[in-house]
């Protein structure tokens, strides 16, 4: 049955939340996580999409996208299927093809007043300051106006969204942090009829100051655009963003090669991002959660 304009709220396991053994004391002290599930599913044609927002205790916030449904097909020559898809049956073809989403997230870290730190990991050369060729550092970079930014593997670069006005225990701003795991490599031309449409996929951040106006990657009518409108047309007003009330647009997706297993209907692929607390919390804050045991187990 399907149920229109509803969502789902449950809480479930999630396995060892932290866990020790002192091999001095011979003693273990182990926490086990839960997270709050807020979900719905989307058939959009003929994909499904089940978007599922997770609360974790230690104040991790996860977005995943499950895509399943029927994936697109054509005849094809049985053996012969061409270089652009996959023989997922006897002459039928599946088409090579990504998945492209964009979240929308309206920031607001220990109140509207935020900025935006990007951060990349560098290799210290091998010298007196490194003799044996292990050490490397983070460095951080303000970004104080309107922009997209791109991912570098290279460099494992994430992006931390800061307070500009409290600060933690250490002297720190409070913050938390996105790390674009779930980023894909857009494959289709940028002047291509699709490229033109959602030049908005081209870059895996978009950084604007908050618009109420400004709600869709797309543009307000995707539907019918021609590409003219979108987060990349706001981020050329170059507003600034600095201690300013941020949104964030971040961009990731699924590259799909079809498999037989994908046919006649699709497993779940899954992709998605997390939003971690970077001094958000002095320390640890799910110290406090009090400790479980099965009453089924014979150990000690």
């Amino acid at each position: 049955m399907c149920m229109p304009n509803a969502i789902c709220i449950h809480e479930e396991d999630d396995g060892i939340l932290w866990k020790h053994w002192d091999f001095r004391l011979d003693q273990t002290e182990v926490r086990r996580a839960r997270r709050l599930v807020i979900s719905t599913i989307a058939t959009v044609g003929n994909y499904e999409y089940a978007c599922y927002w997770y609360l974790y205790l230690d104040g991790t916030i996860e977005f995943e996208i499950k895509a399943t449904g029927i994936i697109n097909t054509a005849a094809c020559e049985p053996g012969k299927p061409g270089r652009y898809g996959t023989e997922v049956a006897p002459g039928v073809l599946g088409h090579i093809h990504q998945h492209h989403f964009c979240a929308r997230l309206d920031l607001a870290v220990d109140g509207d007043r935020n900025r935006v730190v990007e951060c990349d990991t560098q290799v210290q050369p091998l010298g007196p300051d490194n003799p044996y060729g292990n050490a490397f550092y983070t460095t951080q970079m303000i970004l104080k106006t309107e922009s997209g930014r791109e991912r570098n593997p290279d460099t494992e670069r994430y992006w931390k969204f800061e307070s500009a006005t409290a600060n933690n225990a250490l002297g720190h701003a409070t913050a938390y942090k996105l790390h674009p795991e779930g980023s894909v490599r857009p494959f289709v031309h940028p002047e291509s009829p699709s490229g033109r449409r959602m030049p908005f996929v081209y870059k895996q951040l978009w950084l604007t100051r908050h618009h109420p106006q400004e709600r869709y990657p797309g543009g307000e009518f995707m539907n019918h655009c021609d590409g003219s409108a979108g987060v990349h047309q706001y981020v050329t007003q170059g507003r600034n963003i600095d201690g300013e009330d941020v949104v964030a647009w971040h961009v990731f997706g699924l590259h799909h090669l079809p498999r037989p297993e994908d046919f006649p209907v699709q497993p779940v692929a899954k992709t998605g991002f997390k939003l971690v607390p970077v001094g958000f919390f002095d320390v640890n804050p799910t110290l406090d959660i009090p400790p479980s045991g099965n009453n089924a187990s014979t150990s000690v």
